[in-house]
C-alpha cells in the first residue's frame, strides 16, 4: 500500500511553497494557541482567584517543567525528522518501525518522568531558591503535573508523527478539545471546589489525558502507511539508535537551554514574589507571541525532511527564503501590537501594580529583539530537518546556555538589577541568530539530489 494524500495532510514535495508552509503552519499555530491558552487560563484563574503568591508558584514551575520534559521532546523531534524523510521517500517498512519505536519510547519516557517528578520536585525547587511562602503550593503543583507526564509525551510524540507526514489539522482538533476541558475544569476545581493550585494541576492532567487518547485513536484508525498497531508497539534497536542519534542532540539542546532558564528564574526569584509573578505573566504573553515562530519552525523541519526524502534540494532553499519572509513579517506585526498594548494585557493576569511593573519591564527589553528569533526558528527548523541536529544543538547550547550563564554569573552580580537579568535574553538571541546565519550560508547541509541534476522546477 503506497502513500495516500488525505484532506488532513499537506504533501510538501510539490506545489507552491509559501502556501504549503502556511497551510501546514496555520492548524499547528491555532493548536499551539489553544495549548498556550489553557496554560494562560491557569495563571489568570490563579492570579485572580487565589493570589500573587500562588501565581508566583505556578510561574516559577514553568522553566523546571520545560527542563525535565525537554529531553524527551527532543527525542520526539528526532523521530519526526526520520518519519518525514521515510514518508517523503515512501519507505513503508522503515516508517512502520519508526512510528512504533517512537510510541514505545514515549511510554517509557512518560513513566520515567512520573518517577523523577514526584521524587525530585521539592529538592530542585529548593535549589532554585523558591521562597518558602510559595514552596508548598509549588511542590504540590509540580508533583501532580508530572503524574500526567505519560499523557503529555504520548500526545506530543503521537501528534509529532502526524505532523511529520503533513497532518497538522487533527492535532489541532484534539488540542482544542483538551483546551476547553482544561478551562472548564480550572474554573470548577479552583472557583467552585476551592482546590487551589492543585486544582489547576489536576485540570491540566485530565485535559492531557483526553488529547493523548484522541491522538492514539487517530494513528490506530488511519489507512495510510504510518498506521499504528498497538500490539506491535515495541522498541526496534536499530531504529531507536537512529532516532536517538538525531533526537538526543535536540533533547540536550532543549534541556540545557531550559536549565539556563531555570538559573535565570532563580535570579528572578531573588527579587521577590512580585518579580516572579510579573516575569511569569510576561512569559505567558511571550509564549503566545512565539507560537507562530515555533509553528513555522516545525513546518520548516517537515518541509525539509520530506524534500530531502524526495531529493529536491533546490526546493529546500526556496522554502528557507520564503519561510524567513513570512516569519519576519509576522514578528514586526506582533512586536508593534504588544508594545502598544503592554500594560493593558499584563493587567489581565494581576491587578497588582508591582506585578504589572515587572512584567512591563520584561516586555520593553525583549520585544525589540523578537526579529532575531524569527530568523533563528526558520534556520534551525530547516537545518534540523536535514538531520543536522548536532549542529543546532551546539549553536543553541553554546549561546543560549553557556554564553547566557557566563553573562548571569559574571556580569549580573556587578549590576544586580532585574533589568540586568532580563538582558541575558536579547544578547544571546543575537549571537544565536548570527551563528545560524553563518552555518546556513557556508555549510553544505543540503544534499544534492535529482532536481539539480534534471532541472526540475519548484514553484
Amino acid at each position: 500500500m503506497g502513500k495516500k494524500s488525505h484532506t488532513t495532510q499537506v504533501i510538501m514535495t510539490e506545489g507552491i511553497i509559501w502556501k504549503q508552509l502556511l497551510a501546514f503552519s496555520m492548524p499547528l499555530l491555532v493548536g499551539n494557541l489553544f495549548q498556550q491558552l489553557y496554560n494562560t487560563v491557569d495563571s489568570v484563574v490563579v492570579g485572580n482567584f487565589i493570589g500573587s503568591d500562588a501565581l508566583a508558584a505556578v510561574g516559577s514551575s514553568n522553566s523546571l517543567i520545560n527542563l525535565i520534559i525537554g529531553m524527551f521532546m527532543g527525542i520526539g523531534t528526532g523521530a519526526g525528522v526520520i518519519i518525514s524523510q521515510y514518508y517523503g521517500a515512501e519507505e513503508k517498512q522503515k516508517l512502520h518501525w519508526a512510528v512504533h519505536t517512537t510510541m514505545a519510547l514515549s511510554i517509557v519516557g512518560g513513566l520515567i518522568l512520573i518517577l523523577l517528578g514526584v521524587l525530585l520536585s521539592p529538592i530542585i525547587l529548593v535549589l532554585m531558591g523558591t521562597p518558602q511562602t510559595v514552596m508548598p503550593a509549588s511542590v504540590a503543583y509540580l508533583r501532580i503535573f508530572f503524574c500526567g507526564s505519560l499523557f503529555n509525551l504520548v500526545y506530543n510524540m503521537g501528534s509529532g508523527v502526524l505532523r511529520a507526514v503533513g497532518d497538522s489539522r487533527r492535532p489541532l482538533i484534539y488540542l482544542c478539545i483538551s483546551s476547553v476541558i482544561n478551562i472548564i475544569l480550572d474554573l470548577v476545581f479552583v472557583v467552585v471546589f476551592q482546590m487551589g493550585t492543585a486544582g489547576v494541576a489536576y485540570a491540566t492532567v485530565a485535559a492531557q489525558g483526553v488529547s493523548s487518547l484522541l491522538t492514539v485513536r487517530a494513528l490506530v484508525h488511519t489507512d495510510d502507511i504510518y498506521r499504528l498497531e498497538l500490539a506491535k508497539i515495541k522498541i526496534d534497536r536499530r531504529m531507536m539508535t537512529r532516532v536517538l542519534k538525531i533526537g538526543i542532540p535536540s533533547g540536550i539542546q532543549q534541556s540545557i537551554i531550559s536549565l539556563s532558564n531555570v538559573i535565570v528564574q532563580a535570579n528572578v526569584n531573588s527579587f521577590g514574589a512580585a518579580a516572579m509573578a510579573g516575569f511569569g505573566s510576561y512569559s505567558k504573553i511571550d509564549g503566545f507571541a512565539m507560537l507562530p515562530l515555533q509553528s513555522f519552525c516545525m513546518a520548516a523541519t517537515t518541509f525539509t525532511g520530506q524534500n530531502i526524502g524526495a531529493r529536491k534540494p533546490r526546493r529546500i532553499k526556496q522554502g528557507v527564503f520564503q519561510g524567513l519572509v513570512i516569519s519576519l513579517f509576522y514578528t514586526i506585526l506582533i512586536s508593534v501590537f504588544l508594545y502598544l498594548n503592554a500594560e493593558r494585557i499584563l493587567r489581565i493576569f494581576s491587578p497588582d501594580q508591582q506585578v504589572i511593573g515587572f512584567g512591563y519591564t520584561s516586555m520593553l527589553i525583549l520585544l525589540p529583539f523578537y526579529w532575531t528569533m524569527a530568523i533563528h526558528q526558520i534556520l534551525m527548523g530547516s537545518i534540523r530537518g536535514s538531520g543536522r541536529t548536532m549542529v543546532t544543538m551546539l549553536i543553541g547550547v553554546g549561546n543560549m546556555c553557556i554564553l547566557r550563564m557566563i553573562y548571569i554569573n559574571l556580569l549580573v552580580p556587578f549590576f544586580s538589577s532585574f533589568e540586568a537579568v532580563m538582558w541575558c535574553y536579547p544578547i544571546t538571541w543575537l549571537t544565536t541568530m548570527g551563528m545560524d546565519c553563518i552555518y546556513a550560508w557556508k555549510a553544505k547541509w543540503i544534499p544534492k539530489g535529482k532536481d539539480e541534476q534534471i532541472g526540475e522546477k519548484s514553484q
